[in-house]
C-alpha cells in the first residue's frame, strides 16, 4: 500500500485506487501523537452502518481497490464485520489498522470469515512500562496476545511501530519481537508531525543521530532477515532536503473519508483551514472525487508557486505536502519547507535545534490525547 513517505510513487490514471474509511474518532488510547484531529470531540456525528456501505459501494464503482478500516479505533464499531462482510463482497483488499484495543479471538475469527485480508497493528514499545506510559493505559499484554493471534488465523501482519525519541533507541528490541512472533511486514514509521504529534513535537522528535543509528540496525536485520521479513524505514521529513510525494500528489489515489462523512485526500487535510470540504451526506463520491472544488484545488501544476513552477522535480514531489505547507507557512500554496529550494527552509532548521537527547519513559511533559486537558490547537506558522 502507498505510505505517507515512503517514496513510492504510483499512477492511479484519476481513480482512488486506496480508500481509507475512518469509522470513529473514538479510542481507548492517549496517544500523544494521534493522527485524529485536536479537535476530535466535534466530529462526533459518525456515519450509520448504510452510509458507510453506500460510501464503499460507491468507492468501488469509482474503481478503489484497497480499503482500510482505522479510526480512532475501528473496533469499536459493533458493525465492523459487517462492514468488511460488504467490503469483501465488492471486492476490496481489506486491511484493518487497530490498535488491537477491543480485539478478541472470537472477533478476529469472525474478522476473517466476513473477508478480512491483513491487520496493521500499531505496538508503541517493545516492553510494558514504556508501553503504559506512552499510551495512557495498560494494554501491552494485551496486544501481544493479539499478535500472536492474528499470526495463528494465518492473516498477513503488519507490525506498526510509531517512531519518536522515546522509543526509537529500542529499534533492536522492536525486531526481535517482531522476529519471535513471526510478522511478514514491519513499519518504522517515524511521525510526522500534524495534529497531537504537532502539539507535542519539542518532545517527540527524535535528533539524527538517534534515526541514523536506528536506520543502521533496520539495514542489518534487513541483511540478515532477507525475504522473511520486510521492514519500512519512514524517515521524519524535517531531516531530508526535498519533500515527500505526499499521498503521490493531492487527489491522486488517496480518498480519506472521515468519521462524520467529510472526504479528504488525506487524513490530515482537515488540518488547512482554508478549504471546505465536502460530505458524502451532502454529494456523491464520484462529484466529489472529479469536480469538487477542494479535490481540484491542487491536482496539476497550475496552482504552484515559485520556486516549485519552474522546479523540474515538480512531477516527482508535487511541491510536497500541503498540509505542512500550511501549518509551518500559512499557506497551502507554498512549496513545503522541508525543500531545500524554499524560502522557508529556515523554519524546519530551527525546529530541528529543538531535537534533544533521548528520553525516558518519563511523559509528564506530553500533552496526552485527552480533550480535558489539550492544550489549544497550534495555528499556522509555528
Amino acid at each position: 500500500m502507498p505510505k505517507d513517505g515512503s517514496g513510492l510513487s504510483l499512477d492511479g490514471l484519476g481513480l482512488p485506487l486506496w480508500l481509507v474509511v475512518e469509522l470513529t474518532y473514538k479510542c481507548p488510547l492517549k496517544c500523544p501523537w494521534c493522527s485524529n484531529p485536536v479537535d476530535f470531540e466535534r466530529y462526533g456525528n459518525e456515519l450509520s452502518t448504510e452510509e458507510w456501505k453506500s460510501v464503499l459501494r460507491q468507492g468501488r464503482e469509482m474503481g478503489a481497490l484497497q480499503l482500510g478500516f482505522t479510526g480512532g479505533e475501528p473496533m469499536l464499531r459493533r458493525d465492523l464485520e459487517e462492514l468488511v462482510a460488504e467490503a469483501d463482497r465488492l471486492g476490496y483488499y481489506t486491511n484493518l489498522i487497530t490498535s488491537g484495543v477491543g480485539l478478541n479471538q472470537d472477533r478476529l475469527r469472525a474478522l476473517k470469515a466476513a473477508g478480512l485480508k491483513q491487520v496493521q497493528l500499531s505496538v508503541q514499545a517493545p516492553e510494558r512500562e514504556l508501553s503504559q506510559a506512552l499510551v495512557g493505559i495498560d494494554v501491552f499484554d494485551h496486544k501481544i496476545d493479539i499478535a500472536r493471534a492474528i499470526k495463528a488465523e494465518g492473516l498477513p501482519m503488519v507490525l506498526n511501530v510509531p517512531v519518536s525519541r522515546y522509543n526509537i533507541e529500542r529499534t533492536r528490541e522492536f525486531l526481535d519481537l517482531a522476529e519471535e512472533i513471526g510478522v511478514e511486514y514491519v513499519e518504522f514509521a517515524n511521525l510526522q508531525y500534524y495534529n497531537w504529534a504537532l502539539l507535542n513535537r519539542a518532545e517527540l522528535l527524535p535528533t539524527k543521530e538517534q534515526i541514523e543509528r536506528s536506520e543502521a540496525i533496520v539495514q542489518e536485520a534487513r541483511r540478515r532477515l532477507g525475504k522473511k521479513m520486510t521492514i519500512y524505514f519512514v524517515v521524519p521529513d524535517y531531516y531530508d532536503n526535498r519533500p515527500k510525494a505526499c499521498m503521490n500528489g493531492w487527489g491522486a489515489i488517496h480518498l480519506t473519508i472521515a468519521p462524520d462523512g467529510t472526504a479528504l485526500p488525506c487524513q490530515e487535510a482537515r488540518l488547512i483551514k482554508t478549504l471546505n470540504f465536502p460530505s458524502v451526506r451532502e454529494h456523491d463520491l464520484a462529484w466529489i472525487w472529479r469536480d469538487s472544488p477542494a479535490f481540484q484545488k491542487f491536482r496539476g501544476d497550475s496552482w504552484m508557486k515559485e520556486p516549485c513552477r519552474s522546479c523540474d522535480e515538480k512531477e516527482k514531489d508535487f511541491g510536497g505536502c500541503r498540509c505542512q505547507a500550511f501549518l509551518l507557512t500559512g499557506d497551502a500554496a507554498n512549496t513545503d519547507p522541508v525543500c531545500a529550494k524554499s524560502p522557508d527552509r529556515q523554519i524546519i532548521d530551527g525546529l530541528l535545534g529543538c531535537a534533544k537527547g533521548e528520553r525516558s519513559a518519563g511523559v509528564d511533559k506530553l500533552v496526552m490525547r485527552d480533550i480535558s486537558k489539550r492544550l489549544s490547537a497550534v495555528e499556522p506558522g509555528v
